[in-house]
Parts: C-alpha cells; structure tokens; sequence
C-alpha cells in the first residue's frame, strides 16, 4: 500500500576524492583560458591560483551538468560558479587578515596549536581511516607540506569563527520586530489542512475475507475504547513498516493521501480513530493524534520560525556590510 501519491528525494551528495586535479571541466568552464598565466587574483599577499579555485570548483560540477538544459547553460553555471568561489576566496584572505590584526598594541593574533593538532587529527580519522600514511599521501598528491597544510587548518578555524562571531552578533530579535513581520507577512504562514497521523494496517493474508479483518479491527477498537494507547496497540498489532514506531507518519496533508484514506482521516477530530478501512490489500485504522486546520498560523506558532528567518536576515546584511568594508580596506587586483 502507498500512502503517498509521490515522494521525491533529492540527494545532491559531492566527493572530492582524493585528487580533484583528475577532473576536467566542460571547455567553456576552463579556467585557464581566462586566466593564461594561471593567476586569478591577488588579495594582501595572498596569491590565488586557478588550481585554488579548481578545488572549490570541481566537486559541484556533477550537480550542474545535472542541472543545465544546454551546453551552453552548463558553462554559463560554472562560469557564475567560479566567479562566486573567486570572491570567496578573496573574502577568506580579507576576513582571517581582520582576525589577526593587531589591538591596542597587543601581538597579532593566533590560534593555538592544540586546536589545529586537534582538527589534524580528527581529518586523519574521518578522510584517512586514521592512517597516516594515506594522508601524507594525499598531501604529496596536491604538492602540500605538513606546515603548509596546518596554515590551511588554522585559517579554516579562523575563518570559521570570524563567521561565527558576525552571526553571534545578531542573533536577539525583538518581539515587536517578530510581530510586525507576522502582521506584513500573515499570508507566509498559511497551512491546510493537517493530521498526524498514526495507523494500524492489517495486511489480508491468502484467503482472508473482509469479515475476518472486521473482527480483529474490532478487538483493537475496543481495547482503544477501553483507554489504551493507540501507539501501544499499533506496535502490537500493525504489519507494515511502522510498526515499532507506533504506526507514525507524522503530519500528512490532504493532498498526499489517496481518497480512501484521506475523506475518513480527516473527518475526525483530535483523538479519535476511523471505522474499518477495508480494502483489497487489507484493513486500515487511521488515528488522529494531533489535527492542524487550514488557515493562518497563530503568531505563538511561528514565533520561532519567524526569529529564524530575522537572525537569517539580519545576519546576511550584518555580513554583506562587513565584507565592503574589509574589501574597500584590503588590497585587491584581479587578473
């Protein structure tokens, strides 16, 4: 039986490997007939190479080439792709040289060598099976030393926090701003029609009859009756694949339920449980744990979600503005 009328899951999942240098790039993505002398840019005295943004680069490009209806689109994409990975680039050198300028005479700053031991050690466990050799490997394979690597290593961390800190900094909304995005904002938070829903399916055996299922539909019904959990009874008694989790599927919307389903489940209220649903396939009991009615959400609903969007908001402002000052007061030449 399905539930569902169509459920798409989309994993977008990309691995470097171990060599990215191995991929290649659709012709009209290649970097190096933009950048000849293999140069992109040069941000403080930080030199970045078309190899730096292969790197970023490369790993997505599956996602795009899945994506573009042309050729054409394709290089357009990898093009707007490399141009976003160039200014972030830039934007890593601009933010870590923030990190370490010096204040009020104090020494520039660093990060200790502890934590970058630390994140050293946890990429040999994760990327390397815990196996050094593999890892200085993989480093001879992008002509990397150990100290250069840590420097890579410690300007993640910094870069990290520096972003970490800029979000920090913006992350107390007031209840008045909350309230007056819900009051522009109400028709966002329109929903239809929702239960959670909780099933007992009784799976027809060969020969079963319709009368059968009926009267062990009726047995549970009335130990539902009689106050037992229709969880409890679910992990009792249900035969699909929910079982153990008490005939859960979560919160099911009108329009992902088949009819016969559908026109019986939400005809109840909080709380109650359907007749024996009988069909070809066997017999159903659809409870209704919880029930949301279309509508607008009340503000108490959405609170949450409403701050979220804020502390996005305000964060990507905060940032957009922070990153104009540090590129107006950092040196920059693009080639």
């Amino acid at each position: 039986m399905t539930l569902r009328r169509s459920l798409v899951i989309l994993s977008l999942a990309a691995s470097a490997g171990a060599m990215v240098r191995a991929q290649t790039a659709p012709a009209g993505g290649d970097l190096t007939q933009r950048f000849a002398n293999g140069i992109v840019a040069v941000a403080e005295d930080k030199i970045i190479t078309v190899a730096d943004v292969n790197r970023e680069v490369y790993p997505l490009i599956p996602q795009l080439q899945r994506e573009a209806k042309s050729d054409a689109e394709l290089n357009q994409k990898i093009e707007q792709l490399q141009d976003s990975v160039i200014q972030d680039l830039i934007d890593r050198v601009l933010i870590i040289k923030e990190f370490r300028k010096k204040k009020d005479g104090d020494n520039e700053r660093h990060i200790p060598e502890s934590y970058i031991d630390s994140e050293i050690a946890n990429r040999q466990s994760d990327q390397f099976d815990n196996d050094r050799s593999k890892f200085l490997a993989y480093l001879r394979s992008r002509g990397t030393t150990i100290r250069e690597f840590r420097k890579e290593i410690e300007e993640e961390i910094i870069y990290h926090y520096m972003e970490g800190q800029q979000r920090k900094s913006q992350s107390v909304v007031s209840p008045v701003r909350i309230e007056t995005f819900y009051n522009e904002n109400k028709d966002q938070f329109y929903q239809e029609d929702k239960v959670h829903l909780r099933m007992i399916q009784l799976t027809r055996t060969d020969n079963e009859t319709d009368a059968q299922l009926k009267t062990q539909a009726a047995v549970i019904l009335e130990r539902f009756k009689k106050g037992e959990k229709f969880e409890d009874l679910a992990k009792e008694f249900s035969r699909d694949g929910r079982r153990s989790k008490g005939g859960d599927w979560g919160l099911m919307k009108r329009s992902e339920l088949q009819p016969a389903y559908s026109e019986p489940l939400f005809a109840l209220k909080k709380g109650e449980v359907t007749d024996p649903i009988i069909l070809p396939e066997g017999c159903f009991l659809l409870y209704a744990e919880d029930r949301k009615y279309a509508g607008i959400q009340p503000i108490d609903e959405v609170r949450d979600q409403i701050e979220r969007m804020l502390v996005t908001q305000m964060t990507r402002t905060s940032q957009e503005r922070w990153l104009e000052r540090l590129r107006r007061n950092g040196y920059v030449k693009h080639y």
